[in-house]
């Protein structure tokens, strides 16, 4: 992280800061404009794009700034150049403006999250995804047309994942062999709905159908699918283990069959009710006789499997880094190198009838769990993130994986076309 500061330092002594151009302006959009704004120097949020341009006010108001509005790319583009924070409600205008060196989406969203990204990758703008739901579904497409480009699309930093590829990055330059990379959870209940989470969303002010994606499973899902493509990982079974565990985070290298790990290359995997929580975790071994020595005198334990873990993640506090990282160094916090090693996948939240609309992530009807890509494919799977607006062909009992043939999608969608790019692009 010290040659990130002294970068950005050096960028706010020479006044030539890194432009941020931020797509969504939610609970995290607007603390990250905030954090930004009062505490990164050499970095500024130069244009905000949202739907409701209004919540793009707020995002820049709540950091003590006063934005303009524009709604052509000469417009932006001027607020840009003359350093006056600016919101529209066209992304596509934001990202043809000139002077943006980044974008950051924090939309959420599956298909127009898609569209901003290519727009952005076509632009040779860097890209910084906090939407973990599109990363998940095409994230190894968007990235393969991202390299071809030579431009850096990256998860960022402060969410699980990157925490955990950080993580890993550390592990790996210590010598040790990454077996399992984690993500703890504090709660997990399969079945939570919009309804029972709505009290919740409201004392913390964030969307409901996100705050249920958290608790029935499918974030972390995404998450750990998203880890697993990066690093080249699978996981262990339907859904991961998923344990529940209330002891120390270190207790956790004998849960686990070394043997097994090693054959199927690492896994990805969670555990509830872990401490030190919120955090992720990386076990590894390693090969030398003497490191392992020095391992144990370090406090880290006999072997086979060694742990090491984050005790947080800070998600919007640690984006900056990212920005810098993909700005001035090339570097990704996280992008997938290959094709798809895990997916999501569709499950029935409830006895649903044919006719059914499925109402997608965090709502009523599904929940995501992870499954190997090779499955996913083999029995024709339907991924979390293609499932919203998909019409039920058939009743379908609580608890079924879903697949294509229970479904007809909706039509025109853009993500259903970069699935079926993504699937034959890496075809086994």
């Amino acid at each position: 992280m010290i040659i990130v500061d002294t970068a950005l330092c050096r960028r706010a002594e020479e006044d030539r800061p890194i432009r941020v151009g931020m797509v969504g302006a939610g609970y995290m959009g607007r603390g990250l404009v905030r954090h930004i704004s009062a505490s990164v120097p050499g970095m500024r949020v130069a244009a905000i794009s949202n739907r409701n341009p209004a919540n793009a006010e707020r995002a820049y108001k709540e950091a003590g700034l006063a934005p303009a509005r524009a709604d052509t790319v000469d417009a932006i583009s001027a607020a840009v150049a003359g350093g006056r924070p600016v919101v529209t409600e066209d992304a596509f205008a934001l990202i043809a403006a000139e002077g943006i060196d980044c974008l950051v989406d924090v939309t959420g969203a599956v298909d127009f999250g898609a569209r901003i990204t290519i727009a952005a990758i076509e632009r040779g703008l860097p890209v910084v995804t906090m939407n973990a739901e599109l990363d998940c579904t095409v994230g190894p497409l968007l990235a393969h047309r991202a390299r071809s480009a030579g431009v850096v699309l990256t998860g960022a930093d402060g969410d699980q994942p990157a925490v955990q590829a950080n993580l890993l990055r550390f592990v790996r330059s210590l010598g040790v062999t990454p077996l399992v990379a984690g993500n703890i959870k504090g709660f997990q209940d399969e079945y939570r709905t919009p309804t029972t989470q709505q009290p919740f969303a409201d004392r913390w002010g964030q969307n409901v159908h996100m705050i249920t994606s958290f608790t029935d499973g499918t974030k972390v899902s995404f998450e750990q699918a998203i880890v697993a493509n990066a690093f080249g990982f699978t996981v262990p079974r339907r859904g991961m283990y998923g344990r529940d565990h209330t002891g120390h985070v270190d207790e956790l290298t004998q849960m686990y069959d070394v043997d097994e790990l090693r054959e199927s290359g690492g896994i990805v995997d969670y555990v509830v009710g872990t401490k030190p929580a919120p955090g992720v975790y990386v076990l590894g071994t390693h090969d030398d006789p003497a490191q392992r020595s020095y391992l144990e005198l370090y406090k880290l334990g006999r072997g086979p499997l060694y742990a090491f873990y984050t005790p947080y993640h800070l998600c919007h506090f640690e984006v900056p880094h990212t920005v810098a990282r993909a700005v001035d160094f090339g570097d990704a916090a996280l992008t997938p190198p290959a094709g798809p090693r895990v997916d999501v996948v569709a499950t029935a939240k409830r006895d649903l009838p044919a006719g059914t609309v499925l109402d997608g992530i965090g709502g009523y009807d599904t929940y995501g769990v992870a499954e190997s890509h090779a499955v996913t494919r083999a029995d024709d799977l339907l991924p979390m993130g293609i499932s919203e607006g998909c019409v039920l062909r058939r009743a379908v009992a609580k608890d079924t994986v879903l697949g294509y043939g229970d479904v007809t999608l909706p039509p025109g969608r853009l993500v259903d076309t970069l699935r079926a790019e993504q699937d034959k692009l890496f075809a086994v």
